[in-house]
């Protein structure tokens, strides 16, 4: 009877064990998921979104400083979370900057050249505005740590109302124009302005179409700039030295044994040199026994 008391206490004891681990299993899961979500609400966004039967339209920004563990692997993530979401990449300036770099000698013919450099890289994307919050939120699991996000939403319907409006009106006025120069222009001077001030309306025309699809292209499509960086990265590299060009001077019994044979090189030369005037020779040998013998008689 006492031994089932105890093996009874015991299944007890190791019952109530195990489901305090669980429980703890399950907060440190909880906390990881708020922290997760945390910063998942800190780098989205849902500000703005208009619905489908709304009249708004807003051109959506934003802009991102965060650090990554590494800045390339981070790119590449980035770069297939916009194309898997129906966007493109306009701009990315992938870079390292030496914040320092030595040299130490090591051995005889042997340096370690030590590199200390920050990589980073600014990304302008583009993504549909109705993807930014996806796109934002993807890149969650990239970010390390987050040192300001900036979203903005401007309001941008009443300028294209506006812009629609004008370009009626203008469209209006070079229809009156045109007909009044097919029915009341008799003079060339008349029809010349005339045609001028038709010009005129019509790029004014085409400049605000201009506008109103360059403010729709913006509404489309959210505009995204990036800033990552990573900590301080070190190199160390082993390089071969660079002799000294007095590293290859000759022995002194080599230098000397070389100026000998310059100097017998030097004797040979003046020799063959002096063995090439001998017709000269002659002719001053044979003048001067010429002039002792005539001159004198």
């Amino acid at each position: 009877m006492k031994n089932r008391t105890k093996i009874g206490l015991a299944l007890l004891l190791l019952g109530f064990a195990f489901a305090c681990k669980q429980a703890d299993a399950l907060d440190n899961a909880t906390e990881a998921a708020a922290d997760s979500t945390a910063v998942e609400k800190t780098i989205s966004s849902n500000a703005a979104v208009e619905k489908n039967e709304s009249n708004r339209k807003f051109v959506r920004t934003a802009d991102l400083k965060f650090k990554v563990k590494n800045v390339a692997k981070s790119t590449y993530a980035i770069e297939n979370i916009v194309s898997k979401n129906g966007g493109f990449v306009t701009f990315t300036d992938l870079k390292s900057n030496i914040n320092e770099k030595s040299e130490t000698k090591i051995s005889q013919d042997s340096t370690l050249e030590t590199t200390r450099f920050t990589v980073d890289n600014t990304i302008t994307l583009r993504v549909p505005n109705t993807q930014l919050d996806t796109v934002l939120k993807s890149m969650v699991k990239e970010v390390a740590f987050l040192d300001n996000r900036l979203i903005k939403a401007d309001d941008v319907a009443l300028q294209l109302l506006s812009n629609k409006m004008a370009q009626k009106r203008l469209a209006s006025h070079q229809k009156r124009l045109e007909k009044g120069i097919d029915s009341k222009g008799k003079k060339l001077n008349h029809i010349t302005n005339a045609e001028d001030k038709v010009l005129g309306r019509a790029t004014e025309s085409d400049e605000t179409m201009l506008q109103n699809l360059s403010l729709e292209d913006k509404v489309n499509y959210s505009t995204v700039t990036l800033y990552l960086y990573q900590r301080e990265s070190v190199l160390q590299e082993i390089v071969a030295n660079e002799k000294n060009i007095n590293a290859y001077r000759p022995h002194i019994g080599i230098q000397i044994w070389d100026s000998l044979k310059t100097g017998w090189f030097m004797f040979e030369a003046i020799v063959a040199f002096v063995l090439q005037l001998w017709s000269l020779l002659l002719i001053a040998v044979l003048g001067f026994f010429a002039y002792r013998k005539f001159v004198k008689k």
